[in-house]
């Protein structure tokens, strides 16, 4: 969340974006943060990022990172093993869409 906030803020000064662009960015960076991070755990052994919060990080915008995260660290990518973590992902990417859609393109 302190990393979230933190580039919200450096994003929302540096760059002319919308807040709502500035706001998906700075999750998307989150969420393929915490991938990478929840990869390298899996593999020392230590304990895990909740699976929870990767939905929920998802959710609020980040799921541009989070898919990043699964296709570059090849984590949490197979569909019969974690359902809910690609339903979340799916709901999550169309709704923002749709958000993007309706506030920004349609005009």
């Amino acid at each position: 969340m302190v990393v979230g906030g933190l580039l919200l803020l450096l994003l929302g000064s540096l760059t002319p974006w919308p807040f709502y662009f500035v706001w998906l960015a700075a999750w998307s960076v989150c969420g393929l943060i915490l991938y990478g991070l929840d990869k390298g755990l899996a593999r020392a052994g230590g304990p895990r990022v909740p699976e929870m919060i990767l939905n929920l990080l998802a959710a609020v915008g980040g799921f541009a990172g989070c898919w990043a995260g699964m296709a570059a660290f090849r984590h949490k990518s197979n569909f019969r093993k974690h359902p809910i973590m690609w339903a979340v992902l799916v709901l999550s990417t169309a709704g923002h869409a749709v958000w993007i859609y309706l506030r920004f393109l349609r005009g």
